[in-house]
């Protein structure tokens, strides 16, 4: 239990961090690049929330909220990649 809830730590963390690192990069390419590893994290999040209820930590009522944060961060970070490829 403690390594799964270490990992969703590091994933909750990531996704604005590599956002911030990618910004500071000097080409939109970068940005991209690192948005792209947010979405990751926010899935690897997601897949981290789904594994809590198949073992017994969470119920699948515990991880509604949460899940849903993350579709509107992951619509978020849709909408910020069109953005700058525009």
């Amino acid at each position: 239990m403690f390594g799964l809830s270490d990992q969703m730590r590091r994933c909750a963390v990531s996704i604005p961090s590599n956002i911030a690192e990618g910004q500071q990069r000097k080409s939109t390419g970068e940005f991209s690049k690192f948005i792209d590893y947010a979405q990751g994290s926010r899935a690897e999040l997601e897949t981290q929330l789904m594994i809590c209820v198949s073992v017994g930590y969470l119920t699948q009522k515990d991880i509604d909220e949460p899940l849903i944060t993350l579709d509107e961060i992951n619509k978020m970070l849709s909408s910020l990649q069109a953005k700058i490829h525009v």
